[in-house]
């Protein structure tokens, strides 16, 4: 595990946050419970008619904290989130970014080879105007929204906000996006692009094999069948916004859940996005007593944390260790007192037991000092995805 700076830096895009991410699925409806119900998100808009009938799409608007989330489900044929449904399951299909200045971010973009949609377009409402373009981008069909906000009341252009919120209160502390995971089976173009256009830079990166813990000799057997990856993290320095990138790591590239995500998915695209949570503890104990599944952890995993704690000097920790075993969270760091707690929702495909509702997951993270990914937990996670997908015959 390493972590890296670049030696030069291009200029800032002004990209302020990850705003919000655009969901396309199947079933409105199923989402809104999942949302408003188990996830205590609050309903704030919905599209208005005129947009329903012109994008041929019907759409919810979900937030909890600075978190939010677009659903939207096709309403005949020919929209975009039909089109997107043709070639894949539910899944995230735009990443919209808050930006200072919407024209030059449009200007250093293209300057650097990026590929717009659109050009930069203004709306307007009561409040004030709303500047927004659209690019491609190597993360599959997944593409880029960026957007500039002048007192623009309005969530997006067509979508009318509920007269009052509707559904939770966000009772689980949910504060932002802390960073987005994206899955392909070769990322260095993506890398490259992240970089060379996007402006970020290399920040951590780690490479393991679930099997690469037996004796030499097993473990050549046991890779045949064990789940490999590389992974490459990379942040916007200005904003802090982060993605984490990964691929399949040999032996046994096609059985890797790298490439079994992408052959769920049907192509590259967005494996997970990290929501941030100020006690995670009460968050996830919440959580579970509505009903909400997390990827499980093997009791093995508690049973090593003692020398994982000792091992990466964090020391100790402020929570107990039987708890965390209760609610089957996830413990990393890199010294001194300082670590991260993490668990990993079920994907909506195992969560639904329904292929079309996709691979995609949330993870729930509390930093407490480490600003790092947890090497030690990418190998829990991966191996717990790698038993679910056997499970359930993905594998």
């Amino acid at each position: 595990m390493t972590s890296h700076s670049q030696k030069t830096q291009l200029e800032p895009l002004g990209i302020v946050r990850i705003e919000g991410l655009h969901y396309y699925v199947h079933d409105l409806e199923r989402s809104r419970r999942f949302y408003t119900q188990k996830m205590d998100f609050a309903e704030v808009a919905r599209s208005a008619p005129a947009l329903e009938r012109e994008g041929r799409q019907r759409s919810a608007v979900f937030e909890a904290g600075d978190v939010r989330v677009v659903c939207s489900e096709p309403v005949g044929e020919g929209g975009r989130a039909w089109r997107w449904l043709r070639k894949h399951p539910d899944g995230v299909g735009t990443v919209v970014f808050q930006v200072e200045d919407a024209d030059r971010c449009f200007r250093l973009l293209e300057e650097r080879g990026a590929t717009p949609i659109t050009d930069v377009q203004e709306h307007r409402d009561d409040g004030g105007t709303l500047r927004t373009f659209n690019i491609t981008t190597p993360l599959g069909d997944t593409t880029f929204r960026f957007v500039e906000r002048r007192g623009y009341r309005a969530v997006y252009p067509g979508i009318e906000p509920l007269a009052a919120p509707e559904g939770g209160r966000n009772a689980f502390g949910f504060g932002h996006v802390d960073h987005l995971t994206n899955n392909f089976q070769t990322m260095k173009p993506a890398l490259l692009w992240m970089e060379h256009v996007m402006g970020m830079e290399e920040f951590w990166e780690v490479e393991f094999h679930t099997k690469d813990a037996a004796g030499a000799r097993r473990a050549a057997l046991e890779a045949q069948k064990g789940s490999g990856l590389r992974s490459v993290v990379m942040r916007e320095p200005r904003s802090g916004v982060k993605f984490a990138n990964n691929e399949p790591w040999r032996p046994a590239f096609k059985s890797s859940q790298i490439n079994v995500f992408n052959e769920d998915h049907r192509g590259d695209g967005v494996q997970h996005a990290a929501l941030t949570v100020q006690d995670i503890l009460s968050s996830v104990r919440g959580m579970r007593a509505r009903g909400v599944e997390f990827m499980p952890t093997p009791a093995t995993y508690y049973e090593a944390l003692p020398e994982r704690i000792r091992s990466t000097g964090i020391g100790r920790i402020d929570e107990d260790p039987r708890v965390l075993q209760e609610l089957e969270i996830l413990v990393d760091g890199a010294g001194d007192h300082s670590y991260l707690l993490q668990i990993f929702l079920r994907d909506a495909a195992g969560l639904y037991h329904e292929p079309d509702a996709g691979p995609f997951f949330f993870e729930i993270i509390q930093r407490k000092g480490d600003q790092g990914f947890g090497a030690g937990n990418f190998r829990a996670l991966f191996e717990s995805i790698e038993r679910e997908q056997v499970k359930e015959g993905r594998a």
